[in-house]
Order: structure tokens, then sequence, then C-alpha cells
């Protein structure tokens, strides 16, 4: 465990750079230290003290507290060095047994190893693609999240937690993860929306529906055959036991004031009281969406000319293209190619690098969805979210249409932050579906949704008679609407219809 530059890690284990490093051998006991040191650094340029013989540590706005997946082992390693360099001064059997030690220690956490290790895995999830040597700041959001997912399975956990690790990942990658979890010796937790990829990795299913959660044995498939048999029976029972509570209600409210029958009628009250009532089956309602359309006269909605976008420097070559009236265009390319980028270019938040793009004068209007879900205020309502946004709905109509959305009651009134990312995804598309507009332009819409979502996603952009500009990754999702395909790995435009 070590205070270095994050960029310094290669360097470390290779040798290649000089350093100051504190070999700790009881890593743990120190861990409790160096996070209180860090949570008192950051952001702060300046010289801060390290409590061991007074040994000053420089800190800057670039470094970090890293708790490098293989320290210990580099640790190990170095103690081995200085171990050897002992023995060549002074042999003796207790030094001997130190090395043997520390020896066994990095071959069984297969140390001499850790380059085809993380070549493995980073080129299994695309990183090598990136740059290996690429800084993480340059990096997009969905970049950052494949080295985050790397860095989780190279530690070689007992216990995985993946929160919907596909949706950054293209198609090989997420065939490579669900290979990988195949193999892997240990058990794993997944929350993911992706049905083709829980079907191939899981052995079993945890579902929450009636605000209990159970548990199935098998593949998705199997799972979605069992809850279909076990809802219809919970329906059956809820009736059932609901005829029954009529029917006892009705005999006492009848019998209770009459002195022959009063006595019955109590002894059914008691039998009402005691009764263990089945909740009441509360389905989501499937979301509805429709999206608010002004015509435009335009033949030719965007142009593209010569358009160079990145942060430091160009992710992309050149481009030209064009984006006609009605068209369903849709951009593909293997994730963190730079397709955000581009779309934020186009929307004015990145300041192009080269080139230029045009809106037709007749774009009055443009609907825009991002695929991070950020918020203002993390502690906002989406009743105070939409309301805010257009305040000449009433609160009622704003309930309304969040539950179009797909939105429930109770969390109408629950912070944004609070929600899951399929209803913070839907609390966003209403937003979108509610603004008139000529244009949309929408970035991932479908990661964190459920199936029944998508499909009315699908619908309604279908339906829509404005212009679209679709980035994502799921071709079982696009391939119904889309008119155009642009490949931006190659600049490739293919037409649809």
């Amino acid at each position: 465990m070590k205070l270095v530059h994050t960029e310094l890690s290669r360097a470390i284990i290779d040798d290649t750079v000089d350093y100051t490093e504190w070999i700790i051998e009881a890593a743990e006991s120190f861990a409790t230290f160096v996070y209180e040191l860090k949570n008192q650094c950051d952001g702060i340029d300046g010289r801060y003290v390290l409590s061991d013989a007074d040994k000053e540590l420089g800190i800057s706005k670039n470094m970090d507290i890293v708790f490098d997946i293989f320290s210990i082992d580099i640790n190990s390693k170095k103690i081995v060095n200085k171990l050897y360099e002992e023995m060549a001064e002074n042999y003796n059997e207790a030094i001997l047994n130190k090395v043997s030690k520390y020896q066994e220690e990095l071959e069984e956490r297969n140390f001499y190893a850790i380059d085809s290790t993380i070549q493995k895995v980073a080129s299994g999830l695309g990183i090598t693609a990136l740059g290996m040597e690429n800084c993480l700041k340059n990096l997009s959001g969905g970049q950052r999240a494949k080295v985050i997912l790397a860095k989780l399975l190279l530690q070689n956990p007992e216990v995985l937690v993946l929160d919907e690790p596909t949706n950054f990942l293209d198609k090989e990658h997420v065939e490579w993860l669900a290979e990988y979890l195949q193999t892997f010796k240990g058990a794993f937790i997944i929350v993911s929306h992706d049905f083709d990829f829980l079907e191939k990795v899981t052995t079993c299913i945890c579902d929450i529906e009636f605000n209990k959660m159970k548990k199935y044995k098998g593949t998705y498939s199997s799972f979605l055959k069992q809850k279909e048999f076990l809802r219809e029976d919970y329906i059956r029972q809820y009736n059932s036991q609901q005829r029954e509570i009529k029917r006892l209600e009705d005999y006492i409210a009848k019998n209770k004031v009459r002195a022959s029958t009063a006595q019955m009628a109590k002894s059914r009250e008691k039998k009402l009281e005691k009764m263990e009532k089945i909740e009441k089956p509360s389905f989501t309602s499937k979301p509805h969406f429709r999206f608010n359309c002004i015509q435009s006269t335009a033949q030719v909605i965007l142009e593209v000319n010569g358009l160079e976008v990145g942060y430091y420097y160009p992710l992309l070559p050149k481009m030209k293209f064009d984006v006609q009236n009605e068209e369903k265009l849709v951009i593909t390319g293997f994730n963190g190619i730079g397709k955000s980028t581009l779309l934020k270019t186009i929307m004015g938040e990145i300041k192009p690098i080269s080139g230029n793009f045009k809106f037709s004068e007749t774009i009055k209007s443009i609907g825009y969805y991002e695929q991070d879900l950020k918020w203002e205020d993390p502690q906002d309502i989406p009743l105070n979210i939409i309301s805010r946004e257009f305040p000449k709905l009433t609160q009622k109509q704003v309930r309304k249409h969040l539950a179009d959305c797909g939105i429930k009651r109770e969390h109408v009134m629950q912070p944004i932050s609070t929600l899951s990312g399929g209803e913070q995804a839907k609390v966003k598309l209403c937003k979108l579906i509610l603004k008139p507009c000529n244009l949309l332009i929408l970035d991932e819409p479908t990661n964190h949704l459920d199936a029944d979502t998508k499909e009315e996603l699908q619908k309604a952009l279908t339906e829509f008679k404005g212009t679209v500009i679709l980035v994502s990754h799921e071709a079982s999702f696009y391939k119904d609407l889309a008119t155009k395909v642009v490949n931006i790995e190659n600049l490739c435009i293919k037409k649809i219809r």
C-alpha cells in the first residue's frame, strides 16, 4: 500500500522509475490512517508529513491514494529483494525461511503472471483499444466504467456485486464478460436488464414483486415461466380471500345487532381479525410515451462538415454527413470511441476542435436525452422536477404524466437519487415527451430500462413525425426504427430505407 501517482502503477511494477516508498507489511492496520490522510489532502496542493520518522510527502491535485490491486504483492517483491541482499551479505536460516514465505505468497497470488492477466482482462473489456497509457481524465464516462470493472475483476474477490455491468459494453465485450463469469470461482450478484446476458450467467434469480423478494432456481427463462405460474396462483389466492372477506363482512353487518345471531357474528369477526391478509397485487403499469412534434419544412435538418470532436485531442477522424428531415439516424461504434462526445459537441456543451456543423433555421426546439443520470439537486422529487420545468401544468396533470411514463405513485414524492436507474430514466423521458420539438437527440436511452419500457420507447420513436438522432449499442432496439445508420468507427453510412 503506497501513496503514488495513478499513472505510475505500471512503472512501479516494472521498476522503471524512482519513487519514495514505505514498505508496510501490516497493510490492513495502516488503511484507516491512509484514508484519513486522503480526506485531509483531497484537492489541496502542498507538503504533508507521513508520521514515520517525519518523512515529508508532496501532495498535488493530480495525486490520489491508490489501493493498488497488486500493492501487497509489489511490497512482497520488494521485501524479497531486500532479503536476498541481506542473504548475500550475511546468510542465515531465518532469512531463508522468510524469503520462502514471501516467495510462496507471490506464487499463490500469481504475481509473476500479472502482465498477462492484466492484458487478458483489458483486452476482453475493450480497454486496450483506448490505450493503456491514456490518462483517466481524458476518458469518457463509459470508458471509465470499463476501467473500474476491469480493476474489480483483477482483484479476484470471493464475491462480485455488479450493477448493470453491460450498460457500457459492446456485444463482444458482453460475451467475454459472460464467459468470464461462467468460470468465476466465487459468487456474484448482478442487477441487470440485459436478459440475454442473464440467461448465460445466472443460476438463480431474486425477483421483487408484491413488496416481497422471492428466489427462483435456474436460468432467466426458467424464472419467467415459474414467475408467471406463481403470479397467476397469487392472484387466484388474493381473489379467493377477498371473496371470503366480503362474505364474512356481509354476515357480520347483517347479524351483529340480532340477539340470536350476535354470538356467531362475533365469532366471525374474530376469525376476520386473525386472518393473515394477502396483499393486493400491485403491478407496475406499462408505460406509454408520445413525443410532441413540431413540424419542420426544411429538407436538411443538420449539416456536419469536417467536424473533429474531442477534449484535448481528436477522438475521431473529420466527419462529414447530413441529417434529412424526418430521418431516424442511428450512430453506432464501440463504447468509448466518442459517440457521446459527438452529441455533446452538436448540443454546444463541448467546443469542436475543428470543422463546423449547422442546424436548419427551422429548428426551434431540440429534445436532448443524456445517458448520465445527473440531477441539479439529488434530493429533489420527480413531482417538483417536472413542475418546475413545466409550470403551467397542475400537480394532478404532472402526476398523470409521470404515471403514464411508468412512475409509481409512491415514487413521485421520493428524492430522485433514491430511485432506481430505471425510474430516474423514466423521469427524464417524462421531461422529454412534454417538450414540443423538431428534433430528438438521444444518447443510449435504453440503459436501465426494462423490456416493456424499451418496447414502448421504440414504438414512440417510430411514430415520431420529426427527426431523430440516436446513439445506441442495442441493435435489437433500433433495427426496426432506423432509416440510416452511421458507424463512426469507419464513418460508414448505411441507408436502411
